[in-house]
């Protein structure tokens, strides 16, 4: 009966026995745990299941050797690995490791084999022979492999952040439920980057209140303070900015922004971030004084920026004076596409828009001009100009509204300045016809005369029998050039005198004209002992001019140099030379009284002059004349007597005009 309790003792035990080992190779499978024992007389290894399976082996390759466990560790750590495992035993000390081993799959793992602390007594021990020599040891190993990765995970997510923060200039921070003591500490935490923003030492901690208003700038401190007061109080978010001064003195601007944080209702801390916007906060200063200079600038130039779709009617920008040209008023916030277009004048709009929906179609740029009328009832006058980009939307243009009535105004005042001086200078010709009538009658009179004299040998040469035909056409001849010589000086003599039109540019051959105006003046200059004398360039450029305007400059020009001499006779001298600038100069000089002592350039003013009977209006209408075509006029005095007027003219070619 004994036995038979005693077999069924051990059998109970067996049973609990297998159970227990079934459990703790449970445990060594969900813990990823396994157990070894090393021979170290044989190398035989003897390795639990779950060792196996850390190693990636089937647990019935079992036994395992030395050569072969050595072998699956990673190379890199082999040499190091039993090493250490043979110093640490000849030194008594636990030969614990960390390696890695290269499963037969080729996947690289990461475990960490345990062995007893103390000798010779407990599984998990080295134990030792007699001698005291260890023959045997027993361990534990485990699969660290994700946890090794969770750890290089963290530490690389940890560096990415600090590396962000530092390169953002954020940091990041918590902080408790202050009392708003000056002895409460500010945080429970704050970031590396946060103490670097502030400039203060990471050792040191978090700093008290006190400590950490002491850092804000004396003209914001009160400002956070009451902030810091309010988020504590009422549990709130805050998002400010403001100037902070670092130990060494340096003003930098820092953005803070905290929330507070809940657990089940209950408030736990405040989490938050510090950001240096330093650059950031001035360059938005910059960008705002740009800003109201860019502002003002358009407003004293009464010129306004916008950005829009014109195919879909989408204002995209427009600036504050952009509204004000159309009688808007900007503080109403934006104004629609339709209420700008619907300002322009009917009878602008119907030719403005086609020229949109071309330059929409062609995807060009446009300049344009139309009239509004802006909400005060005024018109104004008003230049549109567009750019489009290839790479946007089609219909979108950026552009400027220009303000050009004044402008539009000062073209129709000049207009009518224009044609005064076009009255004054016909005006002025009439006169200068009533000086040269004697001129102008013997230079008519002088073909006249002459085709009298050929009709009457025409007919005595007919009159003849028989009639000498051959003669009498030889005179008919003389008559036909002797009436064109009349007509030609009519014809000259009927443009010069003809009220003014509109200027008429063309291609002018200033020898023509000096020779025009020889003729039409020798006999005046003949009656007052006056030569004129031309020292033309041979390759004398043409001019793009009114013709009839360039012959009354040099009449005006050339009866004044006579004028100056018709008391004691002399010498006119017409001459060209071409400026360093490539314009061309022509120059009347006289011998006669010279120029006034003083004020020369008066005697180009309008109604100043030194005859008796003159207008004043001869040398200013000359000045005109020659602005109008881009020259100067101006005049010196001679080294010896007389006077010399230069004045200027463009040089252009047939193909230019």
């Amino acid at each position: 009966m004994a036995n038979e309790d005693v077999q069924k003792t051990l059998s109970e035990l067996s049973r609990e026995l297998q159970e227990s080992n079934a459990r703790l190779k449970e445990a060594q499978r969900v813990a990823h745990v396994g157990h070894w024992e090393w021979d170290l007389e044989t190398d035989v290894v003897v390795w639990s299941d779950e060792t196996y399976r850390i190693f990636g082996l089937s647990p019935q390759e079992r036994p395992m050797d030395l050569a072969t466990v050595r072998a699956m560790v990673h190379p890199e750590d082999r040499e190091p690995l039993y090493r250490g495992v043979d110093e640490n035993l000849v030194a008594g000390v636990r030969p614990d490791a960390e390696f890695r081993i290269v499963c037969p799959s080729g996947e690289v793992r990461t475990v960490y084999s345990l062995t007893s602390e103390r000798w010779n007594s407990l599984p998990g021990d080295a134990k030792r022979d007699a001698s005291g020599r260890p023959y045997k040891l027993f361990g534990t190993i485990q699969d660290i492999t994700e946890r090794k990765r969770a750890e290089e995970a963290l530490r690389q997510s940890q560096f990415y952040l600090s590396e962000g923060q530092r390169l953002a200039h954020m940091g990041s921070w918590a902080s408790n439920d202050l009392g708003i003591r000056w002895s409460d500490d500010m945080g429970l935490y704050w970031s590396e980057e946060v103490y670097k923003i502030y400039g203060l030492d990471p050792q040191s901690g978090p700093p008290t209140l006190k400590e950490y208003l002491d850092t804000i700038h004396p003209d914001d401190r009160a400002s956070m303070a009451r902030t810091i007061r309010v988020m504590h109080q009422q549990r709130c978010s805050s998002d400010v900015t403001k100037r902070i001064v670092r130990p060494d003195g340096e003003v930098r601007y820092v953005r803070c922004v905290g929330v507070p944080v809940f657990e089940g209702g209950v408030f736990k801390a405040f989490h938050g971030t510090t950001m240096d916007v330093t650059e950031h906060e001035l360059l938005t200063q910059e960008l705002r004084r740009e800003s109201a200079y860019l502002t003002e600038a358009q407003s004293l130039t009464h010129t306004g920026s916008w950005a829009c779709n014109l195919l879909t009617s989408e204002i995209l920008h427009s600036s504050d004076e952009n509204a004000r040209l159309y009688g808007f008023d900007p503080s109403q916030g934006a104004i629609p596409f339709d209420r700008f277009y619907s300002a322009i004048l009917r009878e602008d709009e119907v030719v403005l828009r086609p020229k949109l929906e071309n330059a929409i179609r062609e995807g060009a740029d446009y300049d344009v001009e139309f009239r509004i009328r802006r909400t005060d009832g005024a018109i104004r006058f008003l230049r549109g100009i567009g750019h489009h980009n290839p790479s946007q939307e089609i219909g979108e243009y950026v552009g400027i509204t220009m303000d050009i009535t004044e402008r539009k105004q000062a073209e129709q005042e000049r207009e009518k300045l224009r044609q005064l001086e076009a009255d004054l200078a016909h005006i002025n010709r009439v006169n200068m016809m009533g000086e040269l009538a004697a001129a102008l009658a013997h230079e008519i009179r002088q073909p006249i005369a002459a085709s009298i004299t050929s009709a009457n040998a025409c007919l005595r040469w007919l009159a003849r029998v028989p009639p000498d035909l051959e003669r009498a056409r030889a005179a008919a001849a003389r008559i036909e050039e002797d009436g064109n010589r009349a007509a030609d000086v009519i014809n000259r003599l009927r443009s010069f005198y003809k009220k003014g039109s509109p200027p008429e540019p063309g291609i002018v051959d200033l020898k023509d004209i000096i020779r025009e105006m020889t003729a039409l003046l020798r006999k005046e200059a003949v009656q007052h002992s006056i030569k004129i004398h031309s020292e033309l360039d041979e390759d004398m450029p043409n001019v793009l001019a009114d013709r009839v305007q360039l012959q009354q400059v040099f009449m005006n020009l050339m009866l004044n140099a006579i004028e100056a001499m018709k008391d004691t006779g002399g010498k006119l001298t017409i001459s060209s030379q071409r400026s360093p600038e490539g314009q061309l100069v022509v120059s009347i000089g006289d011998t006669g009284v010279g120029l006034p002592a003083e004020n020369t350039e008066q005697i180009f003013d309008a109604f100043h002059t030194t005859k008796p009977q003159g207008t004043g209006m001869g040398l200013a209408i000359t000045r005109s004349i020659v602005e109008a075509h881009g020259g100067r006029v101006w005049a010196t005095a001679n080294q010896e007597k007389g006077a010399t007027f230069h004045f200027t003219l463009a040089v252009k070619s047939e193909a230019e005009a």
